[in-house]
This record gives C-alpha cells, sequence and structure tokens, in this order.
C-alpha cells in the first residue's frame, strides 16, 4: 500500500483563528478566490480576514466562482491574483470554488498560459501555494490534487497534479451550518458517492477502504435524518433536525471520502453523471448518485462475495443502502429527465475507454451505460 496526501489539515472550532500563522508562513500577500454569498453567509470569509490580518497578510477578493467554474473564469482570475501580486491563493467555499482556487494558483503564476496548456499541464512555474477553507460537506476538495472545471467544450474535464494539493487546509464544520437542505443533501450523497466508488475502484487498499467505511457510517444517520421530510421540508426544522454533531460528521465524511479517492479516484457514475450536470443541470452530487444503484448491482453480480464485504463494514445491506440513497438523498424529480435513444447514442462515444469507467471493479460497457440511461431516461 501507498499513500501520499501532503496537506496540512486543521478542523474544528476556531481552527482558522487558531492557526493564522500558517497563512503567513505561505507569503505576505494572498488572493481570496470565493463566489459571492456563501463563503460570507457561513462566516467563513469573515473568519479568513481576521487571520490574515492577525498574521500581517494583505489581501485582494475575486469573487467570481459559479457552480461548475469555467476554466476561462479560472484564468481571469488568475490574470488578477498577478496583478495584484499574490503570493498565494486562499480558496474558500464549496468544491466549486475550491477547484478553483487551485487552476488559479496555476495560472497565476503562468500568465498567458491558454486552455490546452492548463490540462496537459504545460506550465513553465509551479502553481502558487494554495490553502483551502471548506463551507460544505461533500467534494473533499480540501485534501485531494483535483480539479474539477468546465473546459470551452462546456464538459466537466478534471485535472491530476500533486502540485494541485493544498499547502494547508481549514475545516470548521460551522461553516456548514447555513447550507440549504438541498445543498446539504446534494453534498452528503457527492460523499456516498466518492466513498462508495472509491471502494469499487480497483485501485482500492485497505487504506482507502478504511477511509471510505468511515466516511459511508459518519454520514449515513445525518442524511437520512435530513432527508426525512424531502427538499420541501422548512430549514428551520432541518436545522433541528440536523445538531451541530450532526454537521461535523457531515464534514468529517467529506474529508474522508476525499481522502479515500486521492487514491482510487471515481467510478463510473461520477463521469456519467457529468452528463446529467452538464445537459439538464443536475446538481453534481445528485447526478452521481443517480447512478450508484447500477454500480451496486454490476459488482454484486461479477463479485457477490466482495460486494458482501462492503455491507457487512458499512453494517446496512444492499437494500437499505440503495433506499438511503434513492428514498433519503435523492429528492429529485427524475421524472423531468427524459433522453431520446438518439440522444444517447450521441453521447455514449465519451465513455469509451474512459478512466473512470474503466476504474470501476466491475467490467462496464458503453452497452451497459446504454441500458442504464435508456433504462432511467427513456419514456
Amino acid at each position: 500500500m501507498d499513500y501520499f496526501m501532503p496537506t496540512r489539515l486543521y478542523s474544528g472550532a476556531d481552527c482558522i483563528s487558531q492557526h493564522a500563522d500558517a497563512f503567513r508562513a505561505l507569503g505576505s500577500r494572498c488572493a481570496i478566490v470565493t463566489g459571492k454569498h456563501a463563503a460570507k453567509a457561513s462566516g467563513a470569509l469573515d473568519d479568513v480576514a481576521r487571520a490574515l490580518e492577525a498574521a500581517g497578510v494583505a489581501s485582494c477578493l475575486w469573487d467570481g466562482v459559479t457552480e461548475n467554474p469555467p476554466v476561462a473564469a479560472c484564468a481571469e482570475a488568475g490574470r488578477f491574483a498577478a496583478t495584484n501580486n499574490a503570493q498565494f491563493i486562499v480558496g474558500i467555499g464549496g468544491g466549486s470554488a475550491l477547484d478553483a482556487a487551485k487552476a488559479v494558483a496555476v495560472f497565476a503564476a503562468n500568465p498567458g498560459l491558454d486552455e490546452a496548456d492548463f490540462y496537459a499541464k504545460d506550465w513553465a512555474n509551479a502553481p502558487l501555494p494554495i490553502a483551502l477553507v471548506g463551507t460544505t460537506a461533500g467534494t473533499g476538495s480540501e485534501v485531494t490534487k483535483v480539479s474539477v472545471l468546465t473546459d470551452s467544450a462546456h464538459r466537466k474535464h478534471s485535472i491530476h497534479d500533486d502540485a494541485l494539493y493544498a499547502a494547508v487546509a481549514f475545516g470548521d464544520s460551522r461553516h456548514t451550518h447555513t447550507c440549504s437542505l438541498s445543498t446539504t443533501l446534494s453534498c452528503g450523497v457527492d460523499v456516498l458517492a466518492h466513498a462508495t466508488e472509491s471502494y469499487f475502484s480497483r485501485k482500492a487498499d485497505d487504506i482507502s477502504r478504511a477511509f471510505s467505511v468511515r466516511a459511508i457510517r459518519l454520514a449515513a444517520g445525518p442524511l437520512k435524518l435530513a432527508g426525512v421530510g424531502g427538499l420541501h421540508t422548512a430549514k428551520t426544522l432541518v436545522d433541528k433536525l440536523l445538531s451541530p454533531s450532526h454537521r461535523e460528521a457531515l464534514y468529517n465524511a467529506s474529508i474522508l471520502g476525499g481522502l479515500a479517492i486521492n487514491t482510487t479516484g471515481t467510478c463510473f457514475p461520477h463521469n456519467v453523471g457529468y452528463y446529467l450536470t452538464e445537459t439538464y443541470g443536475v446538481p453534481h452530487g445528485f447526478a452521481s448518485a443517480v447512478f450508484l444503484p447500477a454500480m451496486l448491482e454490476r459488482v454484486r453480480e461479477e463479485d457477490p462475495a466482495y460486494a458482501a464485504e462492503f455491507y457487512e463494514q458499512i453494517g446496512l445491506d444492499e437494500d437499505a443502502y440503495t433506499s438511503l440513497i434513492t428514498d433519503f438523498c435523492l429528492p429529485i424529480e427524475l421524472d423531468n429527465i427524459s433522453m431520446t435513444p438518439d440522444e444517447i447514442e450521441a453521447a455514449l462515444p465519451r465513455w469509451e475507454n474512459n478512466g473512470s469507467v474503466k476504474n470501476t471493479r466491475a467490467d462496464v460497457t458503453t452497452a451497459d451505460i446504454r441500458k442504464i440511461l435508456t433504462s432511467l431516461f427513456v419514456r
């Protein structure tokens, strides 16, 4: 077994203020990369601002991150950071902001870099150092070397490189308390997707499986509570159902899921889920989870002993775990998505020889994906 994750992770209440010196170690001036609302509403932006001031670090703010961030926007933010002489990048937010910050660090260090050279990793200079502050319990981007962006063809496209690990990451689960029910469930089921796909990856080992199992066991209870009433549940009721300890469990599960996929990567549900996000606007976590039951079924058919071990480890049988995903964590109306056979045929080439598809422990062909999409979305 081999494991590499060089990020220094601080977690717990007030971890940012308690470790403000970690920012100063990265430089005397930074660019903060975030979205318009969540970082401020959660209190994370203010916490970072106070810590930077205490550490004597000057900052500038680029708050243009959107969901599924485009590469072009990251290049724009990189130019902004370079113009403001940033020595490091601070990303604050959910997966979109954290993934964007990693890309901004590349563009800031490499003025004039285009998209093709970005993805080819033809970088003359190493990315600027990165600090990440998470505000959702979902992607685990704080502890991975992955950035998932939307390319100029409007497809979600990931890049992996050891240079994209954050130097330091902060995880104060109180910053997740302002997440809506929809965000909580979409991010939470993304945790289940990461952990489950990692467990059923061909690259899984004892370390990654341990992270996967613990992530699922931590997340299952809070997600079931959150999903009891569906998306129409008032947020005040959700706040009563999900205590601070539940929110902390979900955040810790998110980090564990990130540590799992840091070794293994994801499998076909994530990559096929990208298509639902790009074409139908389905939030990423929900889009991935749609295909988890099909993956679980395929693995059970090909390797029943391995599947049985998984369910024994997580403390749920296949029916109970599938029910958790579909009945509690997927409050989207799949009936609103309709595909024609021709549309499915046109999409299939993107999954030929795809790394995530081939990474799945069970053999999955484009014929299998055609069958799955047809059963779900052809009316």
